[in-house]
């Protein structure tokens, strides 16, 4: 696992994961949040988004975390390992909201600074689509690379395969 990429819904632990993962792959990691959020919550924009990947991606390591599907193809041509948390929506939207209030008025850090986490009805109206809309399309940006996609379905199966990889 050289270039690692972490896709699936919000609040599923993706940036957690991500954590977990720099050290023991002792890859370089970079967070989809802190791509796309300048200080203030102000949005890059897809170009500078662009820019930003196409310098990462064209290295031989790296970790990213984040599903962000309007960049998601030039990260999963580049990647040769996927980890897809493909968990339920209603552990997703009990981690966000655990998440929201754990950091709320701080920011994260796998955040921008000055960007801290706040309670946004919209992003929840989101999460709570996710199986109906972006679901749909991150599984159809993830056809023709099933090869190198490990799909997990709940946090155990997550922790076997991590406990697999140490031993």
């Amino acid at each position: 696992m050289q270039r690692v990429l972490i896709v699936g819904p919000c609040g599923a632990g993706k940036s957690t994961l991500a954590a977990q993962l720099e050290p023991a792959l002792d890859l370089p990691l970079f967070h989809m949040d802190q791509l796309n959020w300048k200080p203030g919550w102000v949005e890059s924009s897809k170009e500078e988004i662009r820019e930003k990947l196409a310098a990462i991606t064209a290295q031989e390591r790296w970790l990213i975390d984040g599903t962000y599907g309007g960049t998601l193809a030039p990260r999963l041509e580049r990647a040769n390992t996927v980890l897809y948390l493909d968990y339920p929506i209603r552990l997703c939207v009990a981690r966000l909201l655990k998440r929201i209030w754990t950091h709320r008025g701080q920011s994260r850090p796998d955040m921008t600074e000055d960007c801290p986490e706040r309670f946004d009805l919209g992003f929840l109206f989101y999460l709570l689509r996710w199986n109906s809309g972006p679901k749909h399309r991150l599984e159809a940006a993830l056809k023709g690379h099933e090869a190198k996609v490990i799909r997990f379905h709940d946090p155990i199966q997550l922790k076997r395969w991590l406990d697999s990889q140490s031993a």
